[in-house]
């Protein structure tokens, strides 16, 4: 394996990032420099890509990432060393990934936050709607029947009682009291309210008129409401006496925030919220084929960088005014599209490892339209395919817009989404769309081609003894929990297989909890703030270990470290405790991941994905 010269790499690193005057922060996490450079256009990123060492570069949340691997803090100390850091860096602890992003970057890590826990289950109901439409649609079930009632509750109640979703993690985001939001938001929904804005005579309260309006599937009144509530919770806790702040606090809070969400909050956000929903119906009447082009050729790059929870709020507040959304139709044919163009690089690329990433990614994306792994692993990388992919998606969402192609409930556009498209526009078209935009982006990557990468040149075992009888290593979960794929970790670094292969488990349990190393072997880092170790184990294997998503972000907070650097450890030796539910009440993902950062000079590395393990199991198995 080749030895990185990280004395070297650290001046090409601050010569092609612009320079020390360029750079406002920088610190690390477990695998990456993240810099705040005050001109992002100055970085020369493929040349840095290009670099001995450099893993990959993502910019995301106001950042800009160096990915390095295990031994980014030899890579930060010599950037230390050559530039006047002072004031910029935090002795690689990592600083608030907010601090330095504009005013736009900090709204979409607020929606992203509040939307993304409840983002699956909505996803989950909406297929439920969307299989009923298509049981109509061909008359397998009566829309009369009890069965499709009770059917057609299981796949609504989530879109009706999403202000409840919303208060819920609004109140863990904005630090207010769960159950306290989740009764204000009950009272947005409360069946005696709906029946007076059903009766449609005027109401008033103490005198005062109030405009009352439908909350059921709202999203903003509830956001704004709770982030008033957390403000005015904290007011009264500091003002009312210890002997009846518990029941005072939240008696007022609901006195105060209900009438004064009804009066104030919930009709302008709601007339702000119909008014967007509005204009972009708008624009898709007006001139759908246009609309139709941005959303199909730009929505993965909307993914990429974030922007796209900045229109997720509008597409579901359609669904309750006009009842269907016209912005969500192209975004099928980009995602079917750079699945395709997935699929091409699967039949024509000649490399056994980026075949080995490209199927999987394809299917995933095609079937389920998850296409992280595509977008990072593939597609990006190999840039062309990435370009064919919106190209695809550009001339599908001209003609799905075009169609008047449109979803009825909330689904994650792919193959088993289809079924939310049933009840709008040309059928023909809309799917006519999706076709043209997958055989279009598949066509191009397979005519025009890219530029393939090459395996490294393994010598051919002709003895079956000999393959046997190859070493093998197993590695353990750290963890006890649900084991899943890496490319369902919500972080494009994990996910690609930038940093190597492995697996994540997402713990179910709360508390405290003990993470245990994965292989005997010695400890090479551990992090500041406790929730990343790694180890390299006595064969050879070196191993991430990192608690949690984002988590460096809470310096320390609910880790306690139970190794130190350059410890020997056997497997199943604790390596710290970790507080689960510290990192949930911080809106971080729990999910810890296990990666063999060495992978591509390993022969194999298999993950085990099998569903629930206990810290101990076998979840990889490496042929050395």
């Amino acid at each position: 394996m080749t030895r990185i010269d990280y004395a070297a790499l650290a001046p090409q690193l601050l010569d092609k990032v612009g320079g020390q005057e360029n750079i406002r922060s920088v610190s690390h996490c477990a695998t990456r420099l993240r810099l705040v450079l005050a001109n992002g256009a100055a970085a020369r990123t493929e040349e840095i890509k290009a670099l001995p060492g450099v893993v990959t570069v993502v910019q995301a949340g106001g950042q800009y990432q160096v990915v390095i691997g295990n031994d980014v803090p030899v890579v930060y100390e010599e950037l230390a060393r050559l530039a006047d850091l002072d004031g910029r860096g935090d002795q690689g602890r990592e600083e608030d990934s907010g601090a330095g992003g504009g005013l736009f970057d900090r709204f979409i890590k607020v929606v992203s936050a509040l939307i993304n826990p409840v983002v699956w289950t909505l996803a989950g109901a909406g297929l439920i709607k969307a299989f009923l439409t298509l049981a109509t649609t061909v008359g397998w079930l009566a829309p009369t029947s009890p069965t499709y009632t009770i059917l057609s509750v299981a796949g609504d109640s989530t879109l009706y009682f999403l202000p409840v979703l919303l208060a819920i993690t609004s109140a863990r985001h904005f630090k207010a009291n769960e159950f306290t939001a989740v009764a204000l938001a009950g009272a947005l929904i409360h069946p005696d309210l709906i029946a007076l804005h059903d009766q449609g005579d005027p109401v008033s309260f103490l005198g005062i008129p109030v405009i009352l309006t439908s909350y059921a599937s709202s999203l903003v009144p509830i956001i704004v409401a709770v982030w008033v509530q957390a403000h005015l919770q904290r007011l009264l806790t500091r003002s009312l006496p210890s002997a009846i702040r518990n029941f005072t606090v939240p008696l007022l809070v609901l006195l105060i925030m209900v009438p004064l969400t009804l009066l104030t909050v919930g009709p302008v956000t709601t007339a702000l919220s119909n008014g967007i929903a509005s204009g972009m119906n708008t624009l898709f009447e007006i001139a759908p084929w246009l609309a139709g082009a941005i959303m199909g050729a730009f929505w993965q790059v909307f993914v990429m960088f974030g922007v796209h929870w900045g229109l997720v709020p509008i597409m579901i507040a359609q669904y309750d005014n006009p009842g269907y959304s016209l912005m969500t139709a192209p975004i099928f044919p980009a995602v079917l599209a750079q699945a395709a163009a997935t699929l091409g690089v699967l039949i024509r690329s000649r490399s056994a490892k980026m075949r080995q990433l490209a199927g999987p990614a394809s299917l995933s994306g095609f079937l389920a339209g998850i296409t992280e792994p595509a977008i990072y692993g593939v597609n990006l990388p190999l840039k062309r395919p990435f370009i064919f992919g919106c190209v695809g998606g550009a001339v599908g969402g001209v003609i799905v817009s075009l169609a008047g192609g449109a979803t009825t409930s909330f689904v994650f556009p792919s193959l088993i989404g289809i079924p939310a498209l049933l009840s709008h526009g040309s059928l023909l078209l809309v799917f006519s769309g999706m076709i043209v935009a997958v055989v279009i982006s598949l066509a191009l990557t397979l005519l025009l081609g890219f530029k393939d990468p090459v395996d490294e040149q393994i010598p051919v075992v002709d003895d079956a003894r000999a393959v046997d009888a190859r070493p093998t290593t197993s590695l353990a979960s750290p963890i006890t929990g649900q084991a899943v794929p890496l490319e369902r970790i919500a972080d494009p670094v994990f996910s690609s297989g930038a940093l190597g292969n492995g697996v994540g488990i997402t713990p179910e349990a709360g508390g405290t909890v003990t993470v245990v190393a994965p292989a005997s072997g010695t400890v090479v880092t551990v992090m500041d703030s406790g929730h990343a170790y790694g180890i390299r184990s006595d064969d050879g294997v070196e191993i991430l270990i990192h608690i949690g998503l984002d988590t460096v972000e809470l310096k320390g907070e609910g880790f306690t470290a139970s190794v130190a650097a350059g410890q020997r450890v056997e497997r199943g030796h604790p390596l710290a405790t970790v507080d689960l539910d510290a990192l949930r009440r911080a809106e971080k993902d729990p999910t810890t991941i296990l990666v063999v950062t060495n992978t591509a000079s390993l022969r194999g590395v298999v993950p085990i994905v099998s569903g629930p393990v206990s810290a101990g199991t076998t979840v990889v198995e490496i042929d050395r």
